[in-house]
């Protein structure tokens, strides 16, 4: 996530008073109990969006948990990286709806219908009888997400006044924290002592909650950007909507080929993907993208990198040590939490050092360096039963760490760059390339596995695979990052 600077809340009255006889201290405290973002005018809102965040870190990280045992239960393992690719592709198209509905209407109805394809989503899936309802409800919930996120960022801008922006905007960051701690134990547990469809039955009431505390105070909120220009409009696929929406549709007919096996439709399928979706690329994201241009486009390109290593990585991280390692959930749950904590630490651990310009950089360079021995460490463990199956645990708290630093950095350093009129497009990108990577590389994980299963391939080394080809984007990310210092700004393509 992103997480600003924070802001020293300029402008509040209070560093002007000063201690005499006409200036009575009171008030000052209860203007400051009610300007704050726990105060009576923005309590409710900040709750509700606080939760809703945090249903949906329980929601990624609870599931990914258990969905090696959902895989096998519903005959899925053959398909095993569609049960995050399918959440992924469907989370772009609905931020950029919301988004879109934001702009126009503004808020609140793109937040009541994420929520709602959410909770429909998490119904769906609890209840599925086969694996492809079970990613139909997955992809449900995919468009929910991105809409909840969206609109989390979308509402902060709107509802808060500027100087306690930065406030939320951090503890919007730290709402992952406590579903990292509890999350994967907690849906691990359930799934192990009930079954496993208990666990979207446990996040339905939390969105129940968070809808009942967030939708009211937005009824008042509307965007007061005016009416969308139509003038030198371009096609309907080169915009926002046509373009997320082809690109979803591209990588889902690629991933799909993979898993062919006859291999002249592969060949023609994965074709016509790569045809859809490579042109739906550059057109959803800021000109400069694909050839890693310095500054935003170098800075897309890498949060596309940083994030196909690790979120790909942690994809297949509860199964490797499931299948490979015989852990049981609950405790191979356990290193996704330290990898999100490990996280938090590396992110505040780089605010606290941040050098600016070429500093972050280079900062951005060494995070993917530790990333890389984090995911290093994690294949050696999944190869070799020498080592303790608890070392690919510690594997992936070096990895989280590795992140942390990296993802503060290199996001912090892109932003810094764009120009004031593009903040929207630089954030809305960095959202893209962040689902779209970790898509990608999951649904190639989950095509290396329906390979090895069909050609007699074991387990261990199809993780091997896949855990090589994340090293290797690490280690590409390490090559890029110094295009992240500035360098020529943007030109149209």
């Amino acid at each position: 996530m992103v997480r600003p600077a924070d802001d020293p809340a300029t402008g509040s009255p209070d560093h002007h008073v000063h201690e005499d006889e006409s200036a009575p201290a009171p008030p000052p405290k209860a203007d400051r109990a009610r300007d704050s973002v726990f105060g009576g005018a923005h309590r409710a809102l900040t709750l509700g969006v606080l939760l809703s965040v945090g249903l949906v870190a329980l929601e990624s990280l609870g599931v990914a948990t258990v969905l090696p045992g959902i895989a096998k239960d519903l005959d899925g393992l053959g398909a095993y990286g569609w049960g995050l690719s399918a959440l992924m592709l469907a989370n772009v198209i609905g931020t950029v709806v919301a988004g879109r509905d934001a702009d126009r209407r503004g808020p609140l109805r793109p937040m009541a219908w994420g929520m709602l394809t959410l909770a429909a989503g998490c119904a769906v899936a609890g209840a599925a009888p086969t694996w492809p309802a079970f990613l139909a409800g997955r992809f449900c919930q995919g468009l929910g997400v991105g809409a909840v996120m969206a609109m989390a960022y979308t509402v902060i801008g709107l509802a808060y006044p500027e100087h306690l922006r930065a406030r939320m905007y951090a503890l919007l960051s730290s709402a992952w924290t406590i579903p990292s701690l509890i999350g994967p134990a907690t849906t691990a547990t359930l799934a192990e002592r009930t079954t496993w469809r208990s666990v979207f039955l446990l996040i339905t009431p939390i969105i129940a909650i968070a809808a009942a505390l967030t939708l009211p105070p937005l009824r008042a909120l509307r965007r007061s950007g005016g009416a969308e220009t139509t003038s030198t409009a371009p096609p309907w696929w080169k915009r926002p909507l046509g373009s997320a929406v082809l690109l979803t549709a591209g990588t889902g007919v690629l991933l799909e080929a993979l898993l062919l096996t006859d291999a002249v439709a592969l060949i023609v399928l994965a074709a016509a993907g790569v045809l859809i979706t490579v042109p739906a690329l550059r057109w959803a994201t800021p000109p400069g993208t694909l050839s890693a241009r310095r500054s935003l486009g170098a800075g897309v390109a890498v949060r596309a990198l940083l994030c196909g290593a690790y979120f790909g990585t942690e994809a297949f991280l509860p199964l490797g040590l499931q299948e490979s390692r015989g852990m049981s959930a609950t405790v191979s749950g356990l290193g996704l939490s330290a990898g999100a904590i490990t996280w938090v630490a590396g992110s505040a651990l780089q605010a606290r050092r941040d050098a600016g310009g070429a500093g972050r950089a280079a900062a951005t360079a060494a995070g993917f360096a530790v990333l890389a021995a984090g995911v290093t460490l994690i294949a050696v463990t999944t190869l070799s039963s020498a080592l303790p199956s608890w070392t690919a645990l510690l594997g992936w708290s070096i990895g989280g760490l590795g992140m942390g630093v990296g993802f503060n950095a290199s996001t912090t350093q892109t932003l810094q760059q764009a120009p004031a009129e593009r903040q929207g497009e630089a954030s809305g990108a960095l959202q893209l390339a962040q689902t779209f990577a970790t898509a990608v590389i999951a649904g190639l994980g989950g095509a290396a596995i329906a390979f090895g299963k069909d050609h007699g391939s074991s387990m261990r080394a199809t993780l091997l695979g896949v855990f090589a080809l994340t090293g290797l984007l690490a280690v590409g990310g390490m090559l890029l990052a110094q295009r992240l210092r500035p360098g020529t700004a943007d030109r149209p393509a």
